[in-house]
């Protein structure tokens, strides 16, 4: 049985930011893992999985936002941006010798609770509208449709 179970509680209702989310479940549950066969060697890897994932994870989320015009968009690549620093510090920490895998579950549960579940939540609707928006052009007479239509008939 999984150290941590995805809460239902935590979903967008944006597919592919929630599955991008439930990684973070995955990397904590992968620490606990790690920390409990006392496997070094995992601890790292999971160390760098998780700066890359924070990596691509924001840049995309941050597009959907700039995209959707969220008004905040400034605000949360901020917390984004703090929390690279802080995931960053661990890898100077583990590469300096010190057992981080505690530190790091405990750091990506809080983001996991807290960031998501109020920063994430807020811009959702600026995303879904336009979302809702970009599959309105899609059908007939919308003007994706009529661009695709033009250039590729």
């Amino acid at each position: 049985m999984a150290y941590l179970e995805w809460a239902p509680d935590l979903d967008t209702g944006i597919e592919v930011i929630d599955n991008q989310h439930r990684q973070i479940v995955n990397y904590i549950n992968q620490l606990h893992e790690a920390k409990m066969a006392g496997d070094h060697k995992a601890v790292g890897q999971v160390l760098e999985g998780v700066i890359d994932y924070t990596m691509s994870h924001f840049a995309f989320e941050e597009t959907l936002m700039d995209d959707a015009g969220y008004e905040f968009s400034l605000a949360h690549k901020k917390t984004h941006k703090a929390f690279i620093n802080r995931v960053s510090q661990f890898r100077v920490r583990f590469k300096a010798g010190q057992d981080i895998a505690e530190d790091m579950a405990d750091q990506l549960s809080r983001w996991l609770f807290s960031h998501i579940r109020h920063d994430d939540a807020a811009y959702v609707a600026a995303v879904k509208g336009k979302m809702q928006r970009l599959v309105s052009e899609k059908q007939a007479g919308g003007w994706l449709a009529r661009s695709l239509k033009r250039f590729f008939s």
